[in-house]
């Protein structure tokens, strides 16, 4: 019973205090994603302690669920008419972007004296960028800004790069301390791929039926229910949920003509997800990990920062957009969370030799960006936002 009463009380009180946060962060500097993770910290055991400990435990639950809805969400946005005349755009900017932080990272690194394996796997970690902060942050200041819609479309496929970038990196590394194999490579297809066809194999019939059992508006249970299902069984397959809620969300965007709002019932819900995920995050935060950064995890941070924005500059550039988007395109892209931490644990446990050094940098620095990142992110949508902007 006490437990009952203490999960009540924990999940209405931040929700309520969410609300006043919100508040907040329309009449701050910061975004509300980075006063949530304030938030978080103020009310976890770095501060008052005032979360449970069997809440927070609860938190991978929770972050899975709402990736889940984000992913879901974000490929709702990449329809024919957002690709129409972005395509190109968007596939070259993310690319572009993904890569020159990988090479970034992986020369400042080299140069320092680390190791080149280990200097490749953290470029590979560095490339990762974090949807959900980023689309939270968009929705909440200007989301229907062509630079926004670009913003968005580019970080729906940044995972896949991301993945395919780590694949291939988990395999040179293993060349170059005598292990042979390819198998990440294959693994990253295979993975890749998986989660497409699963995407597919879900969103085409959920595309034809949503919205049948009340004509003109999905029911929030179908909604919930084929988002569950996708999650469930990419996390059972071991593909990846995100990629295949984006598919997903993609296929019935582009394919539920019979209505009109396909993502009513799941936009109506996310915010709630997002705000106890962002509480939670920011209470899971190891501030103390801060201290671990070092010249390497200086270096890393840098060389992060600086690939995106160069490589989103550059990209930008080549795919002809208005100078504001080259201008801002790059800060936007900085927040990263969640997938590259992910990555660190499976590069450590192939090589647990650059273990510690792997997960205390990406850990710090991961705890860096979820601060600062949204921060920046938030100028960017605000200052490129304007009429010049249709390029997007």
């Amino acid at each position: 019973m006490v437990a009952t009463s203490e999960f009540l009380l924990t999940i209405g009180a931040i929700l309520l205090l969410g609300l006043v946060t919100t508040g907040l962060a329309e009449r701050t500097l910061l975004p509300r994603v980075t006063l949530l993770l304030l938030f978080g910290i103020l009310i976890g055991p770095q501060g008052l302690n005032l979360i449970p400990e069997f809440f927070v435990l609860r938190f991978d639950m929770v972050a899975d669920m709402t990736l889940l809805m984000v992913g879901f969400l974000l490929g709702g946005k990449l329809t024919r008419e957002s690709f129409a005349n972005a395509a190109g755009s968007i596939l070259l900017i993310s690319l572009l972007a993904a890569l020159l932080a990988l090479l970034m990272v992986a020369l400042l690194l080299v140069l320092a004296g680390v190791s080149l394996p280990l200097a490749i796997l953290l470029g590979c970690i560095a490339s990762a960028t974090a949807p959900t902060a980023i689309l939270d942050v968009v929705e909440q200041t200007n989301p229907n800004s062509h630079f926004s819609k670009l913003l968005l479309a580019i970080v729906a496929v940044d995972d896949v790069w991301a993945l395919l970038l780590f694949g291939v990196g988990m395999a040179v590394a293993g060349h170059m301390e005598g292990n042979g194999e390819v198998g990440f490579v294959h693994e990253a297809i295979v993975e890749i791929f998986g989660s497409v066809l699963l995407g597919i194999g879900l969103g085409g019939p959920a595309a034809m039926l949503t919205g049948r059992i009340k004509p003109g508006e999905p029911m929030l249970v179908e909604a919930i229910g084929v988002v569950a299902v996708c999650g469930g069984l990419a996390m059972y397959m071991d593909f990846s949920y995100l990629i295949s809620a984006m598919v997903m969300g993609a296929l019935i965007g582009n394919l539920a003509k019979h209505h009109e709002y396909p993502f009513h019932a799941i936009e109506g819900t996310e915010g709630l997800f997002m705000l106890v995920f962002f509480v939670l995050a920011g209470a899971s935060l190891d501030l103390m990990s801060l201290s671990q950064l070092g010249l390497v995890g200086g270096l890393y941070v840098l060389g992060r920062a600086g690939g995106k924005f160069v490589g989103a500059w550059l990209g930008c550039r080549m795919a002809g957009t208005a100078p504001a988007t080259r201008r801002w395109m790059g800060l936007a892209l900085m927040p990263q969370a969640g997938v590259p931490i992910g990555l660190a644990l499976v590069a450590s446990n192939e090589y647990p030799q650059y273990q510690q050094l792997l997960l205390s940098v990406v850990i710090a620095s991961t705890v860096l960006f979820d601060m600062v990142g949204p921060i920046l992110t938030r100028l960017a949508v605000r200052r490129a936002h304007g009429p010049h902007l249709d390029d997007a």
